[in-house]
């Protein structure tokens, strides 16, 4: 495919670090290497973070569109109406537009991107009706789904990170839609970076790393952690920051807050556990957990979302039942308990992401854009149906 020039517009971005702006950078990264041109649009960072704002990422120029704070977690941004969107759009001349997790500014994109004639994809990656319920939205959910559901009906093609996903968005007339699934770096996120110093200063009794990476917010569960804190011969480590942490360092005192990390110190920390914990029930993928089967560590996550794709129960990892301590204290359990089974995970986990890495990923993403503007590529949504049976029967073996 011959250079083009795509607009990508995401509901958040650096310096804020999450699942969507992890994304959209390494998105950004690939047209970069393969030759094209790109735009990014985005809310505006709180006034505190603006100086560390980029302006640019992988060659592509950002525009920062005016925002507000979401109520009850102030540090995530969401993008106000802003009529000069569809100017900046036009002046870019994209050939296509990529909306990463549309809601607010999505919306305003595609819209803008119907009245310019240019196609968009859509990249679902965030629950946003269940996010919103967490802050107090509850009774907006059906709502807030219509809306999510009309915005992505307008795009020319919509992809979905998991099956659980895909079959959410066709539930709600959304037609369609194909699997594109997320990549992990494989050097960044390796077994070689486990760090026996960080494990003595963590576990200095020798005692097994239990460990938790993400967001610390009430969507993300993370009170469940109190489940595996007392756990006999183990040590709770919990990487993250965010609204809940003050809160969880109160009830789980002898828990090693190690707050956010990235880069080596980032790496180092997941290759370093014995066991990962998830513990949000939303997650249209689950980035994190992809990380660490990277990391050669087995995965405890809840048996629901994207999480049915990303862990194959008995395998890289264990399902449990969703929201329940009991059974997330007894699956982690069992793997500690077991450090045969425990091990024979951990290779799988790595072996299971051996094709994930992002070049692999980027591509496939390209062709997606190949098909939209009709220029070739794979076909369409031909064998999704297939797929779907396959990917239900490999991975949805639940405890």
């Amino acid at each position: 495919m011959l250079g083009v020039r795509v607009a990508v517009i995401t509901e958040s971005f650096l310096p804020h670090v999450d699942g969507v702006t992890n994304t959209v950078c390494r998105v950004l990264e690939h047209l970069h290497d393969r030759g094209h041109e790109a735009m990014v649009v985005a809310p505006a960072p709180a006034p505190a973070a603006r100086r560390t704002a980029p302006r640019t990422h992988a060659g592509a120029p950002v525009l920062w569109a005016p925002s507000a704070p979401l109520p009850g977690y102030p540090a995530f941004r969401f993008a106000v109406p802003w009529p000069a969107l569809s100017a900046a759009l036009r002046e870019f001349a994209p050939d296509i537009v990529h909306l990463a997790a549309p809601a607010g500014l999505g919306a305003q994109a595609v819209f803008a991107a119907r009245r310019l004639d240019v196609p968009s994809v859509a990249v679902y990656q965030t629950d946003i009706a269940t996010f919103a319920a967490r802050y107090g939205l509850a009774t907006a959910e059906r709502t807030i789904w219509r809306w999510l559901a009309t915005v992505h009906r307008l795009a020319a093609r919509t992809l979905a990170p998991s099956w659980d996903s895909v079959d959410a968005l066709l539930r709600q007339g959304v037609q369609r839609v194909a699997r594109w699934s997320r990549g992990v770096d494989l050097e960044r996120f390796d077994p070689g970076h486990r760090d026996a110093d960080l494990r003595r200063r963590l576990a200095p009794g020798g005692e097994l790393l239990v460990g938790y990476v993400g967001r610390l917010a009430r969507e993300k569960r993370v009170d469940l952690l109190g489940a595996v804190a007392d756990l006999p011969g183990t040590r709770l480590v919990v990487v993250g920051d965010g609204p809940s942490h003050s809160t969880l360092a109160r009830t789980l005192p002898d828990a090693a807050f190690l707050g956010f990390l990235s880069g080596r110190e980032l790496s180092a920390a997941v290759a370093s556990l014995d066991v990962f914990v998830h513990t949000g029930m939303h997650e249209t993928f689950c980035q994190a957990a992809q990380e660490a089967k990277a990391s050669r560590v087995p995965v405890v996550a809840p048996a629901a979302g994207g999480l049915l794709d990303v862990v194959e129960h008995g395998r890289t990892g264990l399902h449990y039942a969703p929201g329940s301590p009991t059974a997330l204290r007894t699956q982690v359990a069992t793997l500690v308990g077991d450090p045969q089974r425990r091990a024979a995970m951990a290779l799988a986990a790595r072996d299971s992401v051996a094709g994930c890495g992002w070049t692999a990923v980027g591509d496939e993403l390209l062709g997606h854009y190949r098909d939209v503007l009709g220029t070739g590529g794979r076909g369409g949504y031909a064998g999704l149906a297939g797929d779907r049976k396959a990917a239900r029967r490999d991975h949805r073996r639940t405890p």
